[in-house]
């Protein structure tokens, strides 16, 4: 081992991927250990505690992600340490409850001013998880839009500060592919109207505005704008989107998966615009969406594209309009159904169905 220098060193180590496997390295002897840390490229932080004694080793790092605990503090010494890091996740996960972190600050005490120093040094980020922050406003973010031109993907689902000032700034985001909103109740049409005149008019794929209940059929009829839009998530929106508002994403050509799960207030009419128009649908969830009935579900009976349809809770479509679009449909291959009905179809038609595709009973 003494005859091997560092290059040789990191040559072997770059082989060595499994996480168990380069902490053994690691445990070799020190040149190992200085040199394993100096190729790291992902780290996760299980104990923020111990961040500043060990984070000084691991100056290459691309990818970093930590969850409850991480402070203002720590993202100063991250944003001095890392500055080649591309990859920043700091998703507080659904086991931590809102009332875990307004009960205990040391949960959550991310802010702006954490955000503000990444953005000024960490300027090569490509992709962001800021789930659950509770912390983080729009001076944080737009300071972050404005210092990192890359990022790709940024999730700020339930940041429930943010606002459409903020999308503002994310509208000048002229790389950004994938925009998680979900939960962001502050948001409104003209946040919406930000995102649609701006740069990511031209680069967002996926966008999700799940439970964004502020916006309206305004709104969502200026995402026909975002021309290379493929998933988009409407569920949960609200009443205020209706069949004015939806029959306009029938405008987006490359639209390959639409959520419009318990928007009560669509009805056949958006499902036979987007049917027709919108050819390269591969999945589309309408669960909850009680005033659809068979003509909507059967506008897909002769689509070519379609792989994956949700009916769940959706009660005026009967067994006779599944049975059609399932077997005039021969893309179809996954099929989402209320459990309750399994009782309700016939032997003979529920045989039929399963013997072209896959039943999920919800």
């Amino acid at each position: 081992m003494e005859n091997l220098g560092d290059d040789e060193v990191g040559q072997i180590l770059k082989k060595v991927t499994n996480r168990d496997d380069r902490k053994s390295c690691a445990r070799v002897c020190t040149q190992w250990r200085r040199v394993e840390s100096s190729t790291r490229e992902m780290l996760r932080v299980l104990n923020p505690q111990l961040l500043h004694s060990f984070l000084p080793r691991y100056r290459n790092l691309l990818t970093l992600e930590a969850g409850k605990g991480i402070s203002d503090l720590d993202l100063e010494l991250i944003s001095h340490t890392c500055l080649a890091l591309q990859v920043l996740n700091l998703n507080l996960w659904p086991t931590v409850s809102y009332v875990d972190v307004f009960q205990d600050p040391h949960i959550d005490t991310v802010t702006d001013q954490g955000i503000c120093t990444i953005a000024a040094k960490c300027r090569d980020l490509r992709e962001v998880y800021l789930r659950r922050r509770k912390g983080l406003g729009n001076v944080g973010l737009t300071a972050l839009i404005k210092s990192c031109p890359n990022i790709v993907h940024l999730d700020l689902g339930f940041c429930n500060k943010i606002t459409d000032q903020a999308l503002e700034a994310i509208g000048a985001a002229g790389h950004l592919e994938i925009l998680i909103l979900h939960g962001c109740t502050l948001i409104t049409d003209r946040g919406l109207a930000s995102l649609a005149s701006g740069s990511t008019a031209r680069s967002l794929k996926r966008l999700d505005l799940c439970e964004c209940d502020r916006i309206t059929d305004l709104g969502v009829s200026l995402l026909q704008q975002l021309s290379y839009l493929q998933v988009l998530n409407l569920a949960e929106c609200g009443p205020r989107i209706t069949d004015v508002g939806c029959v306009a994403l029938k405008w987006i050509a490359s639209l390959e998966s639409i959520n419009l799960s318990w928007l009560i207030n669509i009805s056949d009419v958006s499902l036979l615009a987007i049917a027709r128009h919108c050819q390269s649908l591969k999945e589309i969830n309408i669960t909850g969406c009680e005033s659809v009935t068979g003509d909507g579900v059967r506008a897909f009976s002769q689509h070519t594209s379609l792989q994956a349809m949700i009916l769940n809770a959706c009660y005026n479509i009967h067994s006779e309009d599944i049975e059609q679009t399932v077997l005039q449909c021969p893309s179809l291959g996954h099929l989402g159904l209320d459990r309750e009905l399994r009782h309700w179809i016939p032997a003979r038609i529920l045989e039929r169905i399963e013997g072209c595709c896959q039943i999920e009973w919800l």
